[in-house]
């Protein structure tokens, strides 16, 4: 059964519980990565047999084993990814971002171009569940950036396939190629390239522990997007909403997994115990109620504070990655929010919304990482390079004062290459 606790009993840093893995994640991800490194193509079948119980004929998915898929699936299926694929696509078109250039009259130019990378390398997972929404929220920012080629990996099932409702989204996302690997073997062919799998300039995707991982130890050698950890929502509501309803929204995320976090934080003692007591009314009744029952057990919490001002602080102490504002005038406590990595606003805006429809991306910073990072967009997708031109009369314009801060840096060969070209005669 959820806990429930008076403001102060609990430590803010701990409401969440970010647990650290019980195995040695570190070596065993290091020695798959090497292992790829050396074996290529054959350490990725041996990989995949070896976690995923299947050695496919080919890494590649083929254009037919596509074409399949998208048959097999519902045709309301279909309609609905479109949909979500057109509301996602509305949402990030506004990201885009424009190269400038500023024309001083002295004939200094100065500018910046965005330029997409040339190659994205998508991570959807394929364990305990299949996310098509994931697809949908990784690839189409991707294109909305003009990245030359999206590349996707996912485990494959025991059949040897990939899912067919994650081959639909791909469709519908307009990924270019996608491969049959998962884990930190898939992470590592995307790092450093196979004789199937290309080499990609970013990675980006959730996973588990070993995909984490694996995308922390190839960083620098490729971009990733983040390290997400396991999923987590805070609820911030008042004591006039329904019971039911905030239940609901906390076993959205206490079924991803053992590790997740579920939370609520309110000014109301009778809304806690209600929602206590609504918990183990609608546990048993969910497909994945063994998960469930673990995450709310383990890791759920219901914090009793003595007002809603202090509620927005906890939630900006402990930047969740989805925090609901259940309160007449969310508006009004938006503001004040200052760290979190979405934001879902009223009583009729559950997480789950975000998840798969509204637009805005659900591929989002945990851990209290949004305190310093955001959810996943265009800029992810691009690179900035900039650019300056200077006259001659420009330059002398300048030239003394570069060379006085070379100087006082202690670093006269930048000084003399400002002053060389002011000094020099005409031939």
């Amino acid at each position: 059964m959820i806990r429930i606790f008076q403001y102060g009993e609990v430590q803010n840093s701990e409401i969440f519980s970010r647990a650290v893995p019980a195995v040695d994640v570190a070596s065993v991800v290091s020695d798959i990565i090497a292992g790829v490194r050396r074996g290529g193509d054959q350490a990725l079948l041996d990989y995949t047999e070896r976690f995923d119980r299947v050695r496919p004929s080919s890494l590649t998915v083929s254009s037919e084993e596509i074409a399949e898929a998208v048959q097999s699936v519902e045709p309301r299926f279909l309609e609905v990814l479109k949909r979500a694929a057109a509301n996602i696509r509305r949402f990030h078109e506004k990201q885009v971002r424009r190269s400038f250039v500023i024309n001083e009259e002295n004939g200094v130019v100065m500018g910046q171009k965005v330029i997409p990378v040339d190659r994205a390398g998508l991570y959807v997972p394929g364990g305990t569940a299949a996310y098509p929404s994931t697809v949908l929220m990784d690839a189409i920012p991707a294109k909305l950036a003009g990245v030359g080629e999206v590349v996707m990996v996912t485990p494959p099932g025991r059949d040897g396939k990939v899912n067919p409702v994650i081959l639909a989204a791909a469709q519908v996302a307009g990924i270019d190629r996608i491969f049959k690997v998962g884990g930190a073997q898939a992470i590592a062919a995307l790092a450093y390239g196979t004789e199937t799998v290309p080499k990609v300039d970013k990675i980006v995707g959730p996973g588990n522990a070993f995909v984490a991982e694996a995308k922390k130890q190839v960083f620098g050698v490729v971009s990733i997007d983040m390290i997400a950890g396991p999923s987590e929502i805070l609820i911030v509501s008042d004591g006039k909403s329904n019971p039911r309803h905030i239940a609901a929204d906390l076993l959205s995320q206490a079924e991803h997994d053992k590790l997740a976090s579920a939370v609520l934080v309110t000014d109301s003692m009778e809304l806690a115990v209600a929602v206590q007591t609504e918990l183990e009314v609608q546990i048993p009744q969910l497909e994945r109620s063994e998960i469930a029952r673990a995450s709310v057990d383990a890791n759920g919490k219901i914090i009793v504070a003595r007002d809603l001002a202090t509620v927005v602080e906890i939630a900006n102490e402990i930047a969740p990655e989805h925090l609901e504002l259940c309160v007449d005038d969310p508006f009004a406590y938006l503001g004040s929010i200052r760290h979190a990595g979405s934001i879902f606003m009223g009583r009729n805006c559950p997480e789950a919304l975000g998840d798969y429809m509204a637009g805005p991306n659900h591929t989002l910073p945990t851990g209290g990482t949004a305190k310093f990072s955001s959810p996943l967009s265009v800029d992810d997708f691009v690179k900035k390079t900039q650019f300056t031109y200077f006259t001659k009369e420009a330059l002398a314009g300048l030239a003394d004062d570069v060379a006085y801060f070379a100087r006082l840096e202690g670093l006269t060969a930048h000084a003399k290459s400002a002053l060389i070209r002011t000094e020099e005669q005409p031939q």
